[in-house]
C-alpha cells in the first residue's frame, strides 16, 4: 500500500505549480543569449528544429499527463479493492473507514482525494470493475472524476463501459458526459433509418451509421413548436454550440442556407456541415412536419449538387440528414429503397431533458467565431 500512496502523492504533487528559484543562464555564466525571435548567428534549419522540438514536447508532456492519469485510477482501483477485500474478510464498518481516512490523510497531509467519501467511492469502483483489464485498457483512460459520474448515474455495468469508451474517444468533460448520460445517447446513437449500407462501403456505413441517432433533442428550444423549417433553422443557428453538442463529434458547420446553382434555378441547403472522421459533407435539411416521400427527392438533388460542385476529390460522397417531426419508419424505407445516395432520417423533439451545464458555456464556440473561422464574418 505505501509505494501506490508514494505514487499518487508523486503524481499529485508534479501537477501543482513551481515557482522556480534557480537563478537565468545569463546571471549564472555571464554569457549573453540572443533575443527571443532573432535570427543572427542562427543555422538556416533553425527554426524547423524548433518546430519539431516544440512538437516533441508537446506530445511527450501529453504522454505524461495521460501516464499520471492512468496511474491514479489505478491507484484508487487497488485502494478500494484492498479495503473491499478487508471489508468483506473482516467485517469492517464505516467507522474504519473514517479512521482509515483520518490517517491517511495525517501522514500524507498534501494530497488530496482521501477523504471518507472519496475511500467509499474506490471501494464502489473496486466492486463495480473486479478484472484489473478493463479497468486499465478502459477506466484508467478517463478521469477519476467521470468514473464517479460513471457509478452515480448508471448501474449497468455494460452502459457504463459504452459511456467510459464514447467519453475516451470523443474527449467529453465530465459535464458533458453527464449531459450525455441524462440525455440517453446510447439508447438513440445509430438509431436514424438509412440506406447507409447499400449506398457506402462497408467500413464508411458502420461508422456513418454509429455518427447519426434518433430522435434528436432539441430541448434548448424550449417548449416551443414551430410550424415552419425556416424558424427551426433559425433557432438552431441561433443555439448552434448546443447543436453542436447534440449532433456529436466531428461535425464543422459550414453555413446555412447554402446556395446551389443548378441550370438555371437557384437551391438553398438549410444546414451545411463538414464531418472530419467520415471526410464528407453533411446536408442537414429540417422539417417542421412528419416525414414525406418527396423529401427524398429534393434530398437526392442537394447531394448530387454539392458533390458536383462543392466536393474535393479526396471527399468521400456526401451524405444527407433529413430531420422531421416525426415518422413512418415503414414508408421511410420504401422511400430509400435502391437509392443511389447515402441518406438518413430521424425524428427531432423539444421536451424538455437537462439543460446545458453553465460550465460548458464557455467552452464551445459562439456563432460569430464560427462564422470568423470559416469566413462568413464581415
Amino acid at each position: 500500500m505505501q509505494p501506490l500512496l508514494k505514487l499518487w502523492r508523486n503524481w499529485d504533487m508534479a501537477n501543482k505549480p513551481k515557482q522556480s528559484k534557480a537563478k537565468p543562464l545569463e546571471e549564472k555564466t555571464g554569457a549573453r543569449l540572443p533575443a527571443a525571435g532573432s535570427a543572427k548567428g542562427l543555422p538556416l534549419d533553425y527554426a524547423s528544429l524548433l518546430n519539431e522540438l516544440k512538437e516533441r514536447i508537446r506530445k511527450e508532456r501529453l504522454r505524461v499527463v495521460l501516464a499520471a492519469n492512468a496511474a491514479m485510477v489505478l491507484l484508487c482501483w487497488d485502494v478500494g479493492r484492498v479495503i473491499l477485500e478487508r471489508q468483506q474478510r473482516e467485517g469492517w464498518g464505516a467507522k474504519v473507514i473514517d479512521r482509515l481516512s483520518a490517517d491517511l490523510r495525517r501522514e500524507f497531509p498534501d494530497m488530496q482525494g482521501l477523504s471518507p467519501r472519496n475511500l467509499k467511492y474506490m471501494r464502489a469502483f473496486a466492486a463495480a470493475w473486479p478484472e484489473h483489464q478493463i479497468v486499465q485498457e478502459v477506466l484508467a483512460q478517463i478521469a477519476w472524476y467521470h468514473n464517479i459520474a460513471l457509478l452515480d448515474k448508471l448501474d449497468d455495468p455494460t452502459v457504463r463501459l459504452w459511456y467510459a469508451r464514447k467519453a475516451r474517444e470523443e474527449g467529453w468533460s465530465r459535464n458533458v458526459l453527464v449531459l450525455q448520460i441524462e440525455r440517453r445517447l446510447h439508447e438513440r446513437q445509430g438509431q436514424a433509418v438509412t440506406n447507409f449500407s447499400v449506398t457506402l462501403p462497408p467500413p464508411d456505413s458502420d461508422m456513418a451509421a454509429q455518427v447519426f441517432k434518433d430522435p434528436y433533442l432539441f430541448d434548448f428550444l424550449g417548449t416551443a413548436d414551430p410550424r415552419r423549417e425556416r424558424e427551426v433553422e433559425q433557432a438552431l443557428v441561433d443555439h448552434i454550440q448546443r447543436f453542436l453538442l447534440e449532433l456529436g463529434a466531428g461535425f464543422a458547420f459550414v453555413g446555412r442556407q447554402v446556395l446551389l446553382e443548378v441550370g438555371d434555378r437557384d437551391f438553398y441547403v438549410d444546414l451545411l456541415f463538414y464531418h472530419l472522421k467520415l471526410r464528407c459533407f453533411v446536408v442537414v435539411e429540417l422539417k417542421a412536419g412528419v416525414f414525406e416521400p418527396a423529401h427524398v427527392g429534393q434530398m437526392n438533388l442537394y447531394l448530387s449538387a454539392v458533390d458536383d460542385l462543392m466536393r474535393h476529390p479526396d471527399d468521400e460522397p456526401t451524405i444527407g440528414l433529413l430531420l422531421c417531426k416525426g415518422k413512418d419508419r415503414l414508408v421511410v424505407e420504401y422511400a430509400l429503397r435502391d437509392l443511389q445516395k447515402p441518406i438518413g432520417v430521424a425524428e427531432w423533439e423539444t421536451r424538455l431533458v437537462a439543460s446545458l451545464p453553465e460550465e460548458l458555456e464557455g467552452s464551445l464556440p459562439s456563432v460569430e467565431e464560427i462564422e470568423t473561422e470559416l469566413g462568413y464574418g464581415g
